[in-house]
């Protein structure tokens, strides 16, 4: 069986890449298309090519091979397949409806009904540094992308997750991988494990596989499905993942608890770094971005 996710993005979604591999691990196929970031929402295909020699390119023939062989696969939409989807976009981008819920849910199902995915989770993301800001419009997102992947024949669910704070620590393409892998050997922050053992759960529950994913995780199996994918794919993490030459730490004035960490304001200093891009063809940075090491609520010394 074949089971896909899509995420709607936001500041430090690295989820993806943990997701595949362990979905995958679990005994499905898992055929991801994936996308860059445009704004100051991070894009999976740039993380992943933050890994030396990495390619986000793949034939359809060498989609199949490495699915039958490695079980899952991260790669860009070619231009061949949902060609229509490309055109609607940029007419979507000169018209100024870029944001339509019609347009998105349409331009989103029409790529994994394209890439034949028997089952679908999505995860709509609400908060200040997603998408669809209010609650009220990332249900309204939702309900839309579900009825139409349904009336598609795609077995399609979504779960609505905070975007309020940035997901996990990290920020920026090089850093997000290392953040993925901690996870994928047992580390990582807890509440990228908990939206990713989430979702995961979803979509071993859409196609009848009775598994715990909590419980594969800690086999460590994904991580080496992860390798795997990596290898396939020209990547080498031998070479390990590039690192910034300027680092700056923020340091807290005062002893106390932080109130607020905004979203957005760290997606967007990590895209003006250099982590994202503000045109399409715009190049990016792998190792730009910003680790936010305490979360609302914690207790910061000064």
């Amino acid at each position: 069986p074949t089971v896909d996710k899509h995420s709607t993005g936001g500041v430090g979604d690295k989820v993806s890449l943990i997701l595949v591999p362990l979905v995958a691990a679990c005994g499905p196929a898992v055929p991801q298309l994936s996308g860059r970031g445009l704004g100051h929402g991070g894009g999976t295909l740039d993380k992943m090519e933050a890994i030396a020699g990495w390619q986000a390119a793949l034939t359809g023939e060498e989609i199949v091979s490495q699915l039958r062989d490695v079980g899952g696969m991260i790669a860009a939409a070619s231009t061949d397949l949902n060609p229509a989807d490309r055109r609607l976009y940029q007419l979507r981008d000169v018209t100024s409806t870029v944001d339509s819920i019609p347009l998105i849910a349409s331009s989103i199902i029409s790529k994994k009904v394209a890439e034949g995915t028997e089952a679908l989770v999505l995860d709509v993301k609400t908060g200040s540094g997603a998408f669809m800001v209010e609650e009220g419009q990332a249900r309204d997102l939702a309900r839309t992308m579900v009825e139409l992947g349904e009336d598609s024949g795609v077995a399609t669910v979504a779960l609505i997750t905070g975007m309020h704070t940035v997901l996990g620590q990290a920020a920026g393409n090089a850093l997000e991988v290392a953040e993925a892998i901690d996870v994928l050997e047992g580390r990582g922050p807890d509440d990228v494990v908990e939206v990713t053992l989430a979702l995961a759960s979803e979509m071993l529950a859409l196609i009848g596989i009775d598994t715990d994913p909590a419980v594969v995780l800690a086999t460590g199996e994904p991580r080496e499905v992860f390798d795997r994918m990596v290898v396939a794919q020209g990547g080498d993490l031998s070479a390990g993942l590039p690192v910034a030459k300027h680092r700056q730490e923020i340091v807290a004035p005062a002893t106390g608890y932080l109130g607020r960490l905004d979203c957005r304001a760290v997606g967007v200093a990590a895209w003006r770094l250099g982590a994202g891009r503000a045109r399409k063809e715009d190049p990016v940075s792998a190792t730009a971005g910003v680790l936010c090491l305490s979360k609302p609520g914690d207790q910061v010394e000064a």
